[in-house]
């Protein structure tokens, strides 16, 4: 039997490739948009993909069946309650698929979706015993899945569904079992994902908090509090899944636009993501652009940004930069990419269009402030987990997500600092706050990383 997992960095998304070369047939569950890495598989393994699977609709990526289904015609499989339009092979409880030497059974596994499903996978080749349980989003390594995305209506019943699922049906199985989930640590799917990008349910029975209950009340009372914010793109995506994700040869033509054109469509409404490094946004930018830099979990930024209907206009040091930026866009349902600027930023500069600039105050800097008594507006925009660590004295406490939203009260007159961990989130919010209309805004440099380290004094 063959079989692999896939990562997709930052979404912290896994995709699994199970098949059997001597049949010279595979099947992919959970498929990324860009199949590329699929497909090279099916031509160096000699199988052809015969079947698509996804474990539920998805809420933080576009799937990748619609476009294996596009280049190779295979099945596209989802469990037969889905609340999909497009046509799919339906999978129910107890179904068995045969790929040569490996063998799938499906379990219906409601909880982070009612309509989930898992895979039990046996390799015949060494024995009849399931070797394997692909747990999709109801069980991850260290965490288990969020049963709050149909809805406040329908959450006592997802609760529920979880329960019965972890709790009673995966009771049957031995502790020996591996689990390969689709998420790991990145994914908003779920609360405390660990790094680790596989387990054994022995293991995750002794050590996943989640699973450790002794009573379904506590439980419920746990999966009733709060879960991680729900980017704006999450609705998009989970309706581009449902309806099936456009093919992406059908995405607006990619063009390398002169300072002229670029600002054009800046002026017909484009959203421009600049998505150079915190330094080179600070130095100058586009007016009214928005600093998402590369880094694994831009995508889930992009999402609490940016209105995943709105035309994208990009800033990249390189053709290269722009390739990435869209590929990560389109992961999630940003198709509507129209360009990025030719010849980068220098190009802009020397048109002699205006630019602005993001102040950058270093922790000495902030220390004299404080040190003079000056006034200044300290804002800090991490969770509320790495703030019960420690913060800087004097700061208020807004995570960038309630920035994001408009969850705060700050004077447009004021001088305000921002700072995160290490500068990269500040940035994000320093850059939306500019082109709301604070105009004395500034980014701590190294964030709290640098103020530790430079051994000025914290509080809890």
């Amino acid at each position: 039997m063959y079989f692999k997992q896939i990562t997709t960095p930052g979404l912290g998304c896994f995709s699994y490739v199970i098949g059997c070369p001597a049949a010279g047939e595979m099947v992919v569950i959970d498929p990324k948009r860009d199949v590329q890495d699929y497909l090279d598989i099916s031509r160096d393994e000699g199988m052809k993909i015969v079947h698509a699977i996804d474990t539920h609709v998805h809420a933080d990526h576009v799937s990748g069946a619609q476009e294996l289904k596009s280049h190779t015609g295979c099945d596209v499989m989802v469990y037969e309650t889905s609340p999909v339009t497009y046509p799919f092979t339906p999978l129910k409880e107890g179904d068995k698929l045969t790929i040569g030497n490996a063998g799938l059974e499906v379990l219906h596994t409601p909880g982070h979706t009612p309509d989930s499903l898992s895979l039990l996978v046996t390799d015949f080749s060494r024995g009849n015993e399931p070797w394997v349980l692909l747990t999709g989003d109801v069980l991850f390594v260290n965490d288990i899945g969020r049963p709050d995305l149909v809805g406040d209506a329908k959450l006592d019943e997802q609760i529920q569904n979880l329960w019965n699922t972890l709790y009673v049906k995966f009771s049957k199985f031995p502790d020996s079992l591996e689990v390969f989930p689709a998420h790991g640590a990145g994914s908003l799917c779920g609360r405390g994902m660990s790094s680790k990008p596989s387990s054994t349910l022995g293991f995750e029975r002794r050590h996943n908090p989640m699973l450790g209950f002794e009573n379904y009340e506590d439980f419920h009372v746990t999966m009733s509090q709060e879960f991680p914010a729900r980017p704006k793109s999450f609705t998009h995506i989970i309706s581009t899944n449902a309806n099936g994700a456009p093919l992406l040869e059908r995405c607006p033509l990619d063009l390398a636009m002169n300072p002229f054109k670029f600002e054009e469509k800046m002026q017909d409404g484009a959203v421009v993501i600049d998505v150079r490094d915190a330094a080179a946004y600070a130095g100058y930018h586009i007016p009214g652009s928005i600093n998402i830099g590369f880094e694994p979990s831009l995508a889930n930024w992009v999402g609490m940004v940016v209105d995943p209907q709105a035309d994208i206009l990009l800033v990249v040091d390189s053709k290269e930069g722009y390739e990435r930026m869209r590929t990560e866009l389109h992961r999630i349902g940003y198709d509507r990419i129209y360009g990025y600027l030719s010849g980068g930023i220098q190009s802009w500069v020397f048109s002699g269009r205006p630019v602005d600039t993001l102040a950058i105050d270093s922790a000495q800097d902030l220390q004299t402030c404080q040190t003079e008594n000056k006034p200044l507006s300290l804002i800090d925009v991490r969770t509320p987990a790495e703030v019960a660590g420690g913060k800087i004295p004097g700061a208020r406490h807004i995570p960038l997500t309630n920035i994001l939203n408009g969850q705060f009260d700050l004077s447009e007159e004021d001088h305000h600092i921002l700072y995160c961990a290490g500068g990269y989130r500040a940035n994000i919010a320093a850059s939306y706050l500019l082109k709301h209309g604070y105009w004395n805004v500034r980014s701590l440099a190294g964030g709290y990383i640098a103020w530790n380290k430079a051994g000025y004094a914290t509080e809890k």
